[in-house]
């Protein structure tokens, strides 16, 4: 009987007693973290901030996964950032020069290559769409428009091929931002106050035998 509300507006982001559950890859019963593959990246990326934990939601997804081990790698200073271009520093800088988000291309086109709003949302839509006729299309403008602010072709066929290679798998920044805020406000509940979380928890999935065993072996093991 705690009686406590819990503002969920007020938690602070950074809690690093709540990031520790993520670094530590404890994370049975949180939201997209559960997956054994997950844990295993998590345990390599050691996220310490809320950005991390979102970086995580899109890069681990098929496609972006190729860029996984260089991400670890620049997060723990053992890879260059590098830019393929300066004026792409401040759209990249957040996620280790590495395109991980829908939002980033739209910012790549207009920034570099000089789009409207409304032309990089149909560069995004074809993305999402995975229209490889419409982007085909996209690279001839993009090529033109870059070639016409004063930029190298060899950059912006890479810088295109970049944008082709994500259209993919493209995820959107604010969905991972959604999904990662829940999984964090579970992870909140699950440090601060397990006995109501591990309730929750099995209540959810009454009737699994595999899982209520899981969870409550493991409530058991901190001692509730």
């Amino acid at each position: 009987g705690e009686n406590k509300k819990i503002d969920f507006n007020q938690i602070p982001l950074e809690d690093q007693n709540v990031l520790s559950l993520f670094r530590n890859a404890d994370t049975t019963g949180i939201f997209q973290f559960e997956s054994d593959g997950m844990r295993n990246f998590l345990r390599n990326l050691k996220p310490n901030s809320f950005e991390d934990i979102f970086a995580a939601i899109a890069l681990f997804r098929p496609g972006p996964a190729i860029n996984i081990d260089s991400y670890i790698r620049r997060k723990n200073k053992e890879e260059e950032i590098t830019y393929l271009d300066p004026s792409l520093e401040p759209i990249l800088k957040s996620t280790k020069g590495i395109i991980i988000y829908q939002e980033q291309i739209m910012q790549i086109a207009s920034v570099y290559a000089g789009y409207t709003l409304g032309q990089a949302d149909i560069l995004r839509r074809a993305m999402s769409k995975k229209k490889l006729d419409v982007l085909k299309n996209e690279e001839s403008r993009f090529i033109k428009q870059s070639v016409e602010r004063g930029h190298s072709r060899e950059t912006e066929k890479e810088i295109f091929d970049l944008i082709l290679n994500f259209a993919n798998f493209g995820f959107n920044r604010s969905h991972s931002v959604a999904y990662a805020l829940i999984a964090y406000k579970m992870a909140y509940l699950k440090y601060y106050y397990p006995k109501y979380f591990y309730s929750n928890l099995l209540s959810s999935v009454i009737g699994g035998w595999a899982k209520t065993k899981q969870y409550l072996n493991e409530a058991k093991s901190i001692g509730i």
